[in-house]
């Protein structure tokens, strides 16, 4: 086989991929995180037997889903806010980020959650990203410095929890964010009681990504 020929093999193969994710998240969010992977394929314009080539089983398709989701949606947010000369202004830009996606992508979430694809070692840059943003709003004192690493992973949880008591289609969750932000601030901060440390990775926290 030619050289050209395989590499239009390999593009044949990554577009087939890009089709078959985009297709998963727009099937998941119009029937549902148990949506069939057959409909998915249609929705693709692939084969059932395409699909399962490029991802063999459910859990590798929704971990490649929301990595591309990361990749588009998250990714660009978190280098804006290393870019910020506003610290803070830096962090709220990637809460903000994280949230609008959870709700847009609420199904796709909900499958990773049904699926078991979403673990620690997958969410580890998202939240070493979120670290060094708080860090440095802390250094700027413009986040309580009572604030330990542990404290964030639990406060995106928290947060992307809302999204799950409410229609996804709205942006309820900006109230809450106000509410946790102001929580953040150093001004008038009660003192924090001790952090318990994080239990390894369980099912209620699959929501991370």
């Amino acid at each position: 086989m030619t050289s050209d020929a395989s590499r239009r093999l390999r593009a044949d193969a990554a577009r087939n991929s890009e089709r078959i994710l985009r297709a998963a998240r727009q099937v998941w969010a119009a029937h549902g995180p148990d949506a069939p992977l057959d409909e998915i394929a249609r929705h693709a314009g692939v084969g059932i037997a395409t699909l399962y080539r490029r991802f063999p089983d459910k859990t590798g398709l929704v971990r490649a889903a929301i990595d591309q989701c990361f990749t588009e949606e998250i990714a660009p947010a978190i280098e804006r806010a290393l870019n910020d000369d506003d610290p803070r202004r830096g962090l709220v830009t990637v809460l903000e980020a994280t949230l609008a996606m959870a709700a847009r992508e609420h199904n796709a979430l909900a499958a990773a959650r049904n699926s078991g694809a979403m673990t620690a070692e997958a969410s580890r840059p998202f939240f070493e990203s979120l670290t060094l943003l708080t860090s440095r709003a802390q250094e700027a004192g413009l986040i309580r410095a009572d604030l330990v690493p542990d404290d964030m992973p639990r406060i995106i949880v928290m947060l992307i929890g809302v999204v799950w008591t409410m229609d996804p289609r709205h942006e309820g969750w900006r109230r809450y964010l106000t509410l946790i932000l102001d929580a953040l601030s150093p001004g008038s901060a009660t003192p924090l009681p001790p952090a318990a440390p994080l239990l390894p990775l369980q099912k209620p926290a699959t929501w991370r990504f």
